[in-house]
């Protein structure tokens, strides 16, 4: 099956109460429920988010008791491939995409890695778009004492702020600059807007998206002046840093794929996010890369540049590894493998 039949697993993330069912159930009444499968993870032995959700689409699912991201990721596979054998038997209408909405407590990464490494699972459906939703009320807390709070904001690749009519413009201000220092990969925005414009919601811009949508995948480094050096912002609670490379050279391709394998399978829990375009040598056209923690997306090749952006341009959001020294690493690859 090739790309455009694929099916896209969206997911949905956020810390607990940050109002991810209040946001689908407003976003699903916009929607064709035939175009829409709606998978639901509670965590603990009672589900209540399908029941509201089944008010607005009827054939939601919820996955067995426990937290998708660790103990029940064999039932996430099991419910992905019933909904789709469903589909082709005609039990359910041909809906085009698929909506997991996690519960608050679950890694976002260890889903991400199921969907890539499942032969299954590739067959059928493509990683979509990760939507994590953010307390505007109790961000800071969160982020202070809980960790999973920080795997959904860095994992995400769009941050919705909800709550946010609970503090004043300032805070919202700050609240936005601090999130965008966290996952300066993010394309921030609020629940309000998001419903405002329901079809963006789970827009995949890297494939099927507009040159523009497809340079600011790249986020807020997307427009950081094109630097040979890296760039580090550091934050508290938690502590983050970002390191964006440029590089106007094309790289040596089986090359670079093996220093960035091994600087996932030694890095991987420093290594936050990762998202880069690369222009590579036996390639007119750039390569995208992208992952999470030790999983490493497979590339994608565009049809052309995005934007005005024509160098290499590697993002990484590290935690616990310093930006300087994957400088340094980055430096002797480039050394070592790559012409003058």
């Amino acid at each position: 099956m090739d790309y455009q039949e694929k099916l896209p697993l969206h997911v949905l993330s956020g810390f607990l109460g940050s109002g991810k069912t209040t946001l689908l159930k407003g976003w699903l009444a916009q929607q064709n429920l035939n175009e829409v499968a709606l998978l639901v993870n509670e965590f603990g032995e009672v589900g209540i988010d399908h029941h509201l959700l089944n008010e607005v689409a009827p054939d939601t699912v919820l996955l067995p008791s426990g937290c998708v991201c660790c103990q029940i990721r064999g039932e996430l596979k099991t419910a992905l491939l019933d909904l789709f054998e469903r589909r082709t038997r005609g039990l359910l209408p041909p809906f085009k995409q698929v909506i997991l909405e996690t519960t608050g407590l679950a890694d976002p990464s260890p889903i991400l890695s199921t969907l890539l490494h499942d032969r299954q699972l590739q067959h059928h459906f493509i990683q979509g778009t990760l939507v994590t939703l953010v307390d505007a009320e109790h961000a800071r807390m969160q982020a202070d004492v809980q960790p999973e709070w920080l795997a959904q904001v860095s994992a995400a690749d769009k941050l919705l702020i909800s709550k946010s009519d609970r503090i004043n413009p300032s805070q919202q201000t700050l609240l936005a600059d601090w999130l965008g220092q966290l996952n300066p990969l993010a394309q921030l925005s609020d629940t309000r807007t998001a419903l405002n414009d329901p079809h963006s919601l789970f827009l995949l811009p890297l494939r099927s998206g507009s040159r523009q949508q497809r340079f600011r995948w790249l986020g807020a480094c997307a427009n950081d002046g094109y630097r040979l050096a890296p760039t580090t912002h550091s934050v508290s609670h938690p502590v983050t840093q970002t390191c964006v490379i440029t590089l106007h050279q094309s790289l040596n391709w089986p090359a670079f794929a093996i220093w960035l394998s091994m600087l996932l399978h030694c890095h991987g829990r420093t290594v936050l996010r990762m998202k880069g375009i690369l222009r590579v040598s036996d390639s007119s056209t750039p390569i995208v890369i992208h992952g999470v923690q030790h999983t490493l997306h497979p590339p994608v090749h565009l049809h052309d540049w995005p934007g005005e952006l024509e160098s290499s341009k590697l993002v990484f959001i590290l935690r616990g590894l310093e930006a300087d020294r994957l400088q340094q690493a980055f430096s002797r690859y480039l050394r070592a493998f790559e012409e003058p």
